[in-house]
This record gives structure tokens, C-alpha cells and sequence, in this order.
């Protein structure tokens, strides 16, 4: 996957945004707007499934009137051929993967709720944590815009383990995921990386790494750096893939 520099510039304020956010809400709304430069997308919301009522909640748009967000919540979500499927899945997710574009303008969905704000190409991220959604992006383009890509794909899946991680560490239900065990990969690592290395996958910032290890700012950069070196990745999105062994606190 090929980024040239404007978007390198946007993945790493995504990523400073989802090592350093404190609620729930505000990673899922500062979000919006990167992702949309990111994507060259046009519309963004942002919801939480909350399953004792079986409804999605604490949703947040943008490009998208108030009256279509107020419908969506009362009455289209209850009325939605896709995104029930689209949530069953890991990762990143086009539309058009669960419901062929000329299907989905036949219905209701699409012709009184979609097409009112220009939504036309869509492509889904959902946060799964010990089998429960905590949040999740849709993001859409107008159609004159075009389907999103391949390439669309692997960069949301890129933010996706960071993504998880931010929002279960400031989830209230969700309790704080911990490495399982010393996984290969970290035998590779002083003893001291293996140390910032775990409280990366564990979704900490860089200024709270610090405050745990009692140690400055810049030497949690050093370490991570090294890590990155050692483990053949180049961001903390791959070093999570890479590490992340998890398991829920009980």
C-alpha cells in the first residue's frame, strides 16, 4: 500500500488521536473529520450498539442533517438491510460487500434515508471486544465519488487494532486487555521495550507510558522506535498487530 504525504500526515494525527483520547465519544467524534480527509469520503456517524435495548446509541454525524440522524435513531435502524450484516465482520467492510449497490437502491433504506443527504457509497469499521461491539465508523462518499478501493480497505484496517484499543480502554464496560503471555515476537526486545511494547497493545499514550514506567517522554519514543527497528514495523498500528495476544480481565 502506496500513501503519499498528505495522507501520512492524517494517519499519524489518527493515530496521536487514538493513543491520547480520554472518553469514548471524543475519540469516535475527532475521528470523523480525519477519516473523512483520509478517505476522500464526504459523510461520517459514528455509533455504539447498546445491547440490553438492541439498538445502536451515542451516535455522532457529520454531513448529515439532524432530522436524518433523529430518523436513523427512531425509526431507519430498525429498518436497515445492511448494517447488521456489515457488523458481523472483523474488519473494514464495503457496502457493497453485503448488499450489491442496485439492491440496495430498490429499498426504503436507501431511497428515504441515504440518498436525502447524498450517501450513496459506503464502507463500515466495527470495534468487536470480547464479543461486543463498542463503536464503529461508517463512512460514505456521494456517488459521483466513486466506490471505496482495495486500497481504502487496508488503511482502515491499518487504524483499526488502534482503534479497539482506545475505545476499550475508555469503554466502561470493557476492562482493560492485557498480553496473555510473552508471545515470541517479544523475546526480540530488552527487557525494558517488552515493557512499552505491552503498554502500547494495551492502548496507552506516550505521556501515560511514561507516568507508568517512570520514565521521560522521549525514552518511551526511544523504545518504541527500537521496537519498530527490531520487529521489521514501521507504526504502532502494525507493532499491535504484531503483539497483540489478549485476554479480558475477569
Amino acid at each position: 500500500m502506496h500513501l503519499n504525504a498528505y495522507q501520512i500526515k492524517v494517519l499519524s494525527q489518527v493515530m496521536a488521536i487514538l493513543a491520547e483520547a480520554t472518553d469514548s465519544r471524543a475519540i469516535r467524534t475527532q475521528l470523523g473529520g480525519l477519516m473523512l480527509e483520509l478517505l476522500g469520503a464526504q459523510h461520517y456517524a459514528s455509533y455504539v450498539w447498546n445491547e440490553p435495548e438492541s439498538c445502536f446509541g451515542s451516535g455522532i454525524h457529520i454531513n448529515m442533517s439532524n432530522d436524518s440522524a433523529h430518523l436513523y435513531e427512531v425509526h431507519y435502524q430498525f429498518h436497515d438491510p445492511i448494517t447488521h450484516e456489515l457488523q458481523k465482520h472483523q474488519k473494514a467492510v464495503r457496502v457493497t460487500e453485503v448488499l450489491p449497490q442496485a439492491e440496495l437502491k430498490k429499498t426504503e433504506f436507501f431511497n428515504d434515508f441515504l440518498a436525502r443527504d447524498g450517501l450513496h457509497w459506503g464502507i463500515n469499521l466495527y470495534a468487536w471486544s470480547g464479543g461486543c461491539n463498542i463503536g464503529d465508523m461508517r463512512i460514505w462518499r456521494a456517488k459521483d465519488r466513486g466506490n471505496f478501493t482495495s486500497t481504502d480497505l487496508e488503511l482502515l484496517n491499518l487504524v483499526r487494532p488502534a482503534f479497539v484499543a482506545a475505545l476499550q480502554r475508555n469503554h466502561p464496560n470493557i476492562y482493560m486487555p492485557v498480553v496473555a503471555e510473552t508471545i515470541a515476537a517479544l523475546e526480540f526486545l530488552s527487557q525494558r521495550e517488552q515493557e512499552v511494547a505491552r503498554c502500547v497493545v494495551a492502548g496507552y499514550g506516550d505521556k501515560h507510558i511514561a507516568q507508568q514506567l517512570g520514565i521521560a517522554v522521549t525514552t518511551v519514543r526511544s523504545h518504541v522506535d527500537s521496537a519498530f527497528r527490531k520487529l521489521g514495523v514501521n507504526n504502532r498500528s502494525s507493532l499491535i498487530g504484531k503483539l497483540q495476544t489478549t485476554r479480558q480481565l475477569t
